[in-house]
């Protein structure tokens, strides 16, 4: 069974709203859903909100329909970018799982595409695309593993912005050939989501095929997480986490006691006399 997943619930102060978000989210069978936190930097200033806990909003996590186990809350930041110095990767991004950003300009877009350490590029729903896709920097972006996200609860608002989702997401599809897609909600509240073979169908409308329509939902959105995972971690190469603590006082070893990992001989090994 496909595990589906929404990585775009717009954050809300309104903690009993984004409870029902989600709650909504884990009924219409999303295993996994991201708390984003949206970020639009004047001039030169950034101020980058600290995501709440997730456990400050849920005591008990809902339970996914058609599964055993409870739905996943990741958290999410957003930069809209409308200057290359809008985006400065600082320690303050680091305490989010996934990062994207959405590129005002063409600019930003190629820099997005072939630079910008981030894990999802996010495409106009609410406005007319202000440049053409181009082919060379949205290929640039595949072959490094990011994704381009497009959301429908626009869509849902208003007329005119539905005509200008399907019109960018045709665009889109016209050059990345379907490749690196997710389709993501972008719900502010629980009657704009939708349910995962919805928006596969909706996918269909966006010239998406079949098979990449799902894949937006599922697997591309889990391969959007495995990006956020190697991004965090050095490529993948390094990745620490804490041991636990137990309960019990482990005794200090002394000299005597400590062996050479080389030939298990004691202290009188030549190795570890010349350490």
């Amino acid at each position: 069974m496909s595990v589906f997943m929404d990585l775009n619930i717009i954050s809300s102060n309104d903690k009993n709203r984004l409870k029902s978000i989600i709650e909504t989210a884990a009924h219409l069978g999303y295993s996994t859903v991201a708390i984003n936190y949206v970020v639009e930097p004047q001039q030169k200033k950034q101020e980058i909100p600290k995501p709440q806990s997730v456990s400050d909003i849920f005591d008990k996590f809902p339970i996914v329909q058609g599964k055993s186990s409870p739905i996943k809350v990741l958290n999410r930041l957003t930069i809209i970018a409308s200057d290359a110095s809008h985006f400065r990767p600082t320690n303050e991004y680091k305490s989010f799982d996934l990062v994207a950003v959405y590129p005002k300009t063409e600019k930003l877009f190629h820099a997005a595409c072939m630079t910008f350490d981030v894990d999802i590029i996010c495409i106009a729903v609410a406005e007319k695309q202000p440049f053409h896709f181009k082919r060379a920097p949205v290929n640039g972006a595949i072959d490094r593993g990011v994704f381009f996200e497009t959301c429908y609860a626009a869509a849902i608002r208003d007329t005119t912005m539905r005509r200008y989702t399907i019109a960018n997401a045709i665009s889109l599809m016209e050059v990345c050939k379907g490749k690196n897609v997710i389709m993501s909600s972008g719900a502010e509240r629980p009657l704009e989501l939708r349910g995962p073979y919805d928006i596969a169908n909706l996918g269909l409308v966006f010239s998406l095929s079949e098979g990449d329509a799902k894949a937006a939902v599922s697997t591309n959105c889990r391969a959007v997480l495995l990006h956020g995972e190697t991004r965090a971690t050095a490529s993948g190469v390094v990745y620490t986490m804490k041991k636990p603590k137990t309960p019990q006082k482990q005794e200090e070893e002394s000299p005597v006691s400590k062996k050479c990992m080389r030939c298990s001989a004691h202290s009188w090994c030549p190795v570890l006399t010349a350490t």
